[in-house]
């Protein structure tokens, strides 16, 4: 679901690097994605997964904390490992598909923690409902991609979001209205 809110961590561990001027790092969909997961009737934890996203990171190395982040995907590339519980996730008992095609995050603050960390606040959009969320990110590892031969950075978030704060709070308690979010990102230098 927040897929969208980790692509602002990088921000914190881009701090180590020298720059003049803000610099632009565009996500590697084949590499990135966002995991949820939740309870299901107190039997199991379910997971679902968006990957394939596309977003953007202004990178302000002498600044860190004026670094941003954006991110959007569509709400139809989820992918739950069973058809019938997709298709019903992205009906209006959940994600609301038809009418909000499109999730995204937009950072509005970024608060440095360590030399490789920071908190991410930013607008998260779902269901046509946009609620602030807080990403606690980790910067994995940044240097030269070794077959692309340009400057990668990689990171990896977490939040925890309620789904009755999107409207999607169908069946719970049984079903936990708690999401745990998982992010992991990998972004390229733009050109």
């Amino acid at each position: 679901m927040k897929s969208v809110l980790l692509a602002a961590g990088l921000a914190f561990g881009l701090a180590t690097a020298a720059a003049a001027a803000p610099e632009t790092y565009t996500l590697d969909a084949s590499h990135s994605q966002i995991v949820f997961s939740y309870t299901h009737l107190g039997f199991s934890t379910t997971t679902g997964m968006f990957s394939g996203f596309e977003g953007t990171i202004e990178f302000d190395a002498e600044d860190p904390a004026a670094s941003s982040v954006s991110v959007a995907f569509p709400t139809a590339s989820l992918y739950t490992g069973w058809d019938e519980r997709t298709a019903h996730f992205l009906t209006e008992d959940f994600f609301g598909a038809e009418a909000a095609p499109e999730i995204s995050f937009k950072s509005t603050g970024i608060e440095v923690t360590g030399e490789k960390s920071g908190k991410i606040t930013g607008d998260l959009t779902i269901n046509g409902i946009t609620k602030p969320v807080v990403l606690d990110a980790v910067m994995t590892q940044m240097g030269e991609h070794p077959m692309a031969k340009k400057p990668w950075v990689g990171f990896d978030a977490t939040t925890t979001v309620l789904r009755s704060d999107f409207d999607m709070g169908q069946f719970a308690p049984y079903v936990s209205d708690e999401v745990a979010i998982a992010i992991s990102i990998e972004a390229m230098k733009a050109e």
